[in-house]
């Protein structure tokens, strides 16, 4: 189901994408020029920008439908919960070797070099 869904998504935005880039430009930024626009009133619907509402208003409809199934998937699991999770009890020594065997060896071999201010 959320692969038809995604399918179905993905067509949409590619076909919203071919639609507003085949639409006519309406002059420069800001709405000026063109004709139309909030100061006139409203503009004569075409036959690109009605197929732009149609594609738009599907495109949210598979974004909130695809949301919805991805929240039933991870229902009852969460981020926290899977933090604290204890990990796997480890047989043997740690892998990382830890206190006084991180300094390298003394000259006689027993005790730990240790640095001294010059």
């Amino acid at each position: 189901m959320e692969n038809v869904v995604l399918i179905i998504h993905l067509i949409l935005a590619l076909g919203l994408i071919a639609v507003v880039l085949l639409q006519r430009s309406e002059g420069g930024g800001l709405g000026m020029g063109g004709g139309g626009g909030a100061v006139s009133g409203r503009s004569a619907a075409t036959a690109l920008g009605k197929i732009t509402w149609f594609l738009a208003a599907g495109f949210i409809v598979t974004s909130i439908t695809l949301t919805i199934i991805a929240a039933e998937k991870s229902a009852g699991s969460s981020v926290i919960d899977r933090l604290s999770a204890t990990p796997p009890a480890q047989n043997g020594s740690p892998a990382l070797p830890a206190g006084d065997d991180l300094l390298p060896p003394s000259a006689d071999g027993n005790t730990p070099l240790v640095p001294a201010a010059d």
